[in-house]
């Protein structure tokens, strides 16, 4: 005979829920959903964010990685090497990388230089730090008077980046458990 009270104790649980769906059967895992889907959001807005303010300064239509690249690879004016855009960006797909960054070269943003063994470096031209500056200013116009209304931001931000380094870690980590997993059915 099936234990009907514990039964009773995951259905209750699982309708306590306020989503009671697959994802969200308990108190933490609808925590974890409800975090996850509001990344998911942030990160679509934010990507939106990203190529709406570099058209509006640039007239330039790239998408959200692309974008990161160009500022990576201005980021304390010296060139990058592609392991070092694919690690700052926590990037594995190098086929897109190097596609995202032919992009940028072509739209005049960025330059190549060096060869195989010696290395290649890709520095922002300067058209590139020009749209970098300008696409800087607007976002302290815009995106940071809109934050700053916000209350207690600045300890806030800080916060939300610690807990998102500590869960990138925990998701680094369950990405790998979940590679293997398949293999022990």
């Amino acid at each position: 005979m099936p234990n009907t009270s514990a039964a009773k104790k995951t259905k209750s649980a699982a309708q306590a829920a306020p989503h009671h769906w697959h994802l969200a059967t308990d108190a933490p895992s609808t925590a974890l959903t409800d975090f996850e889907y509001a990344l998911m959001r942030t990160q679509e807005a934010f990507v939106r964010w990203q190529s709406a303010c570099l058209a509006a300064v640039a007239g330039i239509e790239l998408n959200g990685q692309d974008n990161a690249l160009l500022h990576v690879i201005c980021m304390h004016g010296r060139p990058k090497m592609i392991k070092e855009l694919m690690q700052v960006t926590n990037r594995q797909d190098l086929a897109n990388v190097q596609y995202g960054l032919r992009k940028l070269m072509k739209a005049g943003l960025v330059s190549k230089s060096g060869a195989g063994r010696v290395g290649v470096y890709y520095a922002a031209t300067e058209q590139g730090t020009e749209v970098c500056e300008a696409y800087a200013a607007l976002r302290r116009e815009v995106l940071q008077q809109e934050v700053g209304r916000l209350s207690r931001t600045q300890e806030l931000l800080q916060q939300a980046a610690h807990h998102l380094q500590q869960l990138e870690k925990c998701y680094e980590s369950a990405a790998r458990e979940a590679l293997t997993f398949y293999r022990r059915r």
